[in-house]
């Protein structure tokens, strides 16, 4: 308890040097950060760009490589020959960086923790070579989780180029984060939510201004080559009317249910995966159905983004029988561990959820035939905000994704339903699921050694209502081996000593080992939180 009551600067020691060179970077010099946010939009946006001009050309190649197989017998044999090297090709690279399978955002999740190491260039090579290969060959997956990871990775390459230390390797890994997202769906405002929600943990202006940045140069570059259409061209421009607004929280219901339904079957795929012994074996399966699914229902290939610029053309019986497709190959290419993402699969499977609703409803409601895209895009929302557990994401993601912000109110009310009834069922987020799963089955060489560890600085507010409020620095239980180094209170920095008061509003920056990070966070989260709102 005496040490606690030191004076913050007596106690950091060796490590006092790092901290003050770090708060003074991210005090006097903010917007220095604001133009290394700049450089890191610009190294993850020009990669996530080079990404997806691959996996275009990839597609196209595959699309006309099929319709050409369909024709001639003996050359489906050969496509079929083509996955199989395939699947060997993305095998070497998981056994090259096993850190590449999945989408990618657990791995940067759990760095950001300090639970992970990441070697940054194996990562980025492997993960573009073994995304392309995945995703070109018809797996139900998607982008956006390999550039986040991408453009994570090129942040932390900046960041170790330049000598940064390690709490601003972080704030560099969140920017490129944010700017891989942005440049994969042309959503800069989404990036940063996602980044900030999602991955840092913390919604500072220290991180929020150099992640904006990063984030909107890494969507100009996206933009000169993609051009301003958004990602789905979907006009949905007629209103939904108040009146039938209680149908809203009917598919809300029904998404959350459906949400919970696609979290369990994840870990389900992943379980029934793991019991195949070889590596080549696990991942040759996908590949494998994916070669199936060429010559029968070729509909079910790739992300689905397609499918929902269509929807509009097909029958209720057929988005029942596509999203059964969609969600069976979704779980046989996700569950496999190759390097894919969930992000546009989920949001394809929102939109079925919502078209399917729709056009159960409309007959015994008189809904208006017009009103159809309204509940794809409501489907996607939803769907997201009940996977991920992010809702504000989730609305300005559809929203940055479809060109418009006039449904916000329908959005929102849908996504807070979905996300109540997910939260209400106790079922996980999916990255904290895949997070935990990894975490489990890390080899000691990925994980960082306590002995050579750097120190880190971990942020957080203390709400109002929060356990600390009102309490002494000595008097809250912190984890052992941290020391809180830092309160900003009304744009003023105070060095703490035991006695200090804790009040609502407080910034409070604790330094700490890079490994205990997650312990520290749920520190912070529980003293810090209102306890009225934390889940139990």
């Amino acid at each position: 308890m005496e040490d606690r009551r030191q004076p913050a600067e007596g106690r950091v020691g060796h490590e006092g040097t790092a901290v003050k060179t770090v708060r003074r970077r991210m005090s006097s010099y903010r917007y220095w950060l604001v133009l290394e946010g700049i450089g890191v939009g610009a190294a993850a946006g020009l990669v996530a760009v080079l990404f997806r001009l691959a996996l275009g050309s990839a597609d196209t190649f595959r699309t006309a490589a099929i319709a050409w197989a369909a024709k001639h017998a003996w050359s489906m044999a050969l496509w079929i020959g083509v996955l199989v090297a395939a699947a060997a090709a993305v095998t070497l690279f998981l056994r090259w960086e096993p850190l590449i399978s999945g989408s990618g955002i657990p791995q940067v999740e759990g760095e950001m923790l300090g639970q992970v190491h990441q070697t940054w260039w194996r990562v980025l090579l492997a993960k573009f070579g073994g995304g392309v290969v995945a995703i070109a060959s018809g797996l139900a997956l998607g982008r956006e989780g390999p550039s986040i990871q991408l453009g994570a990775m090129a942040g932390k390459g900046v960041s170790r180029l330049c000598g940064r230390v390690r709490t601003e390797e972080k704030l560099l890994m969140t920017c490129g984060a944010s700017a891989g997202l942005s440049a994969a769906f042309g959503a800069p405002f989404a990036g940063v939510l996602f980044a900030l929600e999602e991955v840092h943990k913390n919604f500072s202006l220290d991180v929020l201004l150099p992640a904006m940045a990063s984030s909107i140069t890494a969507d100009f570059i996206s933009s000169n080559i993609f051009g301003l259409k958004p990602v789905f061209d979907l006009s949905v421009g007629e209103m939904m009317p108040l009146r039938h607004y209680w149908l809203l929280i009917a598919l809300g219901l029904v998404i959350g249910l459906l949400g919970v339904l696609y979290n369990r079957c994840v870990g389900l795929a992943q379980d029934l995966y793991a019991r195949i012994p070889s590596r080549f074996l696990r991942t040759l399966i996908p590949f494998l159905l994916a070669g199936a699914l060429a010559f029968t229902l070729p509909q079910l290939l790739g992300s689905g983004h397609r499918l929902v610029e269509e929807m509009s053309s097909f029958a209720l019986p057929a988005v029942l029988a596509l999203f059964a497709g969609k969600f069976l190959f979704s779980m046989a290419s996700f569950g496999a561990g190759v390097p894919g993402g969930i992000f546009l699969p989920l949001l394809v499977l929102g939109s079925f959820i919502g078209s399917g609703f729709f056009l159960a409803a409309a007959p015994l409601v008189g809904l208006p035939k017009t009103l159809l895209l309204n509940f794809v895009v409501l489907g996607m929302a939803g769907y997201f905000s009940a996977i991920v557990r992010a809702p504000v994401t989730g609305i300005v993601l559809i929203c940055e994704m479809t060109g418009s912000f006039t449904h916000l109110l329908s959005l929102s009310l849908v996504s807070l339903v979905a996300y109540a009834v997910a939260d209400s069922l106790h079922c996980k987020p999916v990255y904290d699921q895949l997070l935990e799963r990894l975490l489990a089955g890390l080899p000691a060489g990925q994980k960082p050694q306590p002995a050579s560890e750097e120190k880190v600085l971990v942020d957080a507010p203390v709400c109002l209502g929060a356990r600390a409020c009102g309490k002494t620095i000595s008097q809250i239980d912190w984890p052992d081996g941290c020391l809180v180094v830092s309160i900003v209170r009304h744009e003023q920095e105070l060095i703490p000593r035991g006695d200090t008061a804790v009040q609502a509003g407080d910034q409070l920056t604790v330094l700490c080992g890079d490994s205990e990070v997650a312990q520290v966070r749920r520190a912070m989260e529980h003293w810090c939180e209102t306890a009225l709102r934390r889940r139990k």
